[in-house]
């Protein structure tokens, strides 16, 4: 699974490459073979893609990029690892396995975020780079990766903080300055611990799964740490650009809050371009077999426009499409018994279909006045009317604004749904 930390520190590494018109590197670290699967590398490309966050570089495949992976590169990292063992910093252990010489001293780490912080190596053992099987740490290919893609900065979770002095010193054995460190602060769980895979929200696919936008969820892992300024809370990825630096993150630990991203989200789906809210639809309405490729594109959006207001993750779509893409949909057992299988209802909606009948002009404004008008001639209240019309019409109680749904229905539709009900 992707994290969201993870993710977050992929956005943070996009947003200061673009700030800075840099590269964004994707390194697959796939040393250890027991614990990496095709699978595992497809969630990681898929959730940036999602996102937005595009990688610049790499090998070429099928016209763009694709992602380094560390397994395909053994023979640039037995170079490195020869140079160490020549120069002494490095030695072959009785059962086989290639360490590294801890350097015996103090290392200061020269952090954006984190200050300047010195770890004592004195008492650290000498770290594996090779297994007796002869794949390597991580640790070290890291290392000689950002030596030879000239990282300039390295910006990751605050746990590897810990590792930054040995990584430091190898680059110091390997004759290579380091690059600047930005080690950002951990994401914390509602309770205030840190985030785990197991906790609830933590992976990406989960909010890719329930229809959150992309958006939505880069705008929130932004304010995980950072904010563009003037109390500003809902913002896109270009402002986030041109604003994002490193000296405004904050140092301590962001608490994550499920009821704000939802919040997030909903402020972002109410202020889709119609054409960005059909290309996020349509997927979800396809899956769910409400539209296929010859439904009409202006149905699917007028449907989409009629209950974006009632909307707040991709998920609902379906639900609120149902009967407006098709009109098999099920009835709300409480509902029909409610509004539609006593006398009285059906007499009413008889009345309301013949009048709608005669309606030449089939427009909101005089699909409203039409039942406003027959409520006051039978001596009803509005709602008698209108409970049944909607129940008729929609399954259930509650929906868009009814003479917008009739609208957007037409008269033929509308009196059809009106007529299944009285013929029942």
């Amino acid at each position: 699974m992707l994290h969201i930390g993870g993710a977050r520190t992929a956005l943070f590494n996009w947003l200061f490459a673009r700030h800075h018109r840099g590269k964004f590197i994707l390194r697959i670290e796939d040393t250890d073979a027991a614990r990496n699967t095709q699978e595992a590398t497809d969630i990681i490309t898929r959730g940036l893609s999602w996102l937005g966050l595009h990688w610049d570089e790499g090998p070429e495949v099928g016209g763009s990029y694709g992602p380094y992976y560390q397994s395909q590169r053994s023979g640039i990292y037995e170079a490195y690892l020869t140079k160490l063992l020549q120069n002494g910093s490095a030695y072959h252990d009785q059962d086989g396995t290639v360490r590294f010489r801890i350097p015996r001293e103090s290392i200061t780490v020269y952090d954006i975020i984190c200050g300047h912080p010195t770890f004592d190596l004195k008492e650290e053992p000498d770290i594996t780079l090779r297994r007796k099987d002869g794949s390597f740490i991580f640790h070290f290919v890291n290392v000689v990766d950002d030596i030879e893609m000239k990282i300039t900065h390295v910006i990751r979770g605050e746990d590897h903080l810990s590792n930054t002095p040995k990584h430091i010193a190898l680059y110091r054995a390997l004759g290579a300055t380091p690059p600047a460190y930005a080690h950002i602060p951990l994401i914390l769980n509602p309770t205030g611990s840190k985030m785990s895979k197991r906790d609830q929200g933590a992976s990406l696919a989960d909010y890719m799964a329930q229809g959150y936008l992309p958006e939505a969820i880069t705008n929130y892992l932004c304010l995980l740490g950072w904010s563009p300024g003037e109390n500003r809370e809902i913002f896109d990825l270009d402002l986030a650009v041109e604003r994002f630096d490193l000296q405004h993150v904050n140092h301590s630990n962001a608490r994550f809050d499920i009821d704000k991203l939802y919040w997030i989200n909903g402020e972002k789906m109410r202020a889709l371009t119609p054409e960005r809210l059909l290309r996020f639809a349509l997927p979800i309405l396809q899956d769910a077999g409400l539209v296929s490729e010859n439904t009409p594109r202006e149905r699917v959006l007028g449907a989409l426009q009629l209950v974006r207001e009632k909307i707040k993750l991709g998920r609902d779509l379906p639900s609120w499409c149902s009967y407006l893409l098709k009109d098999d949909f099920a009835f709300d057992p409480e509902a029909r018994a409610k509004h539609l299988d006593n006398p009285e209802s059906r007499k009413l909606l008889a009345s309301l279909h013949e009048s709608y009948s005669k309606l030449d002009d089939w427009n909101a404004s005089a699909l409203e006045q039409t039942l406003k008008t027959l409520a006051e001639q039978l001596g009803v209240k509005v709602g008698a009317l209108v409970h049944p019309c909607r129940v008729a019409l929609t399954g259930r109680t509650i929906g868009p604004s009814l003479y917008h749904l009739l609208e957007y229905l037409g008269k033929e539709e509308s009196l059809r749904r009106f007529k299944r009900v009285l013929d029942d």
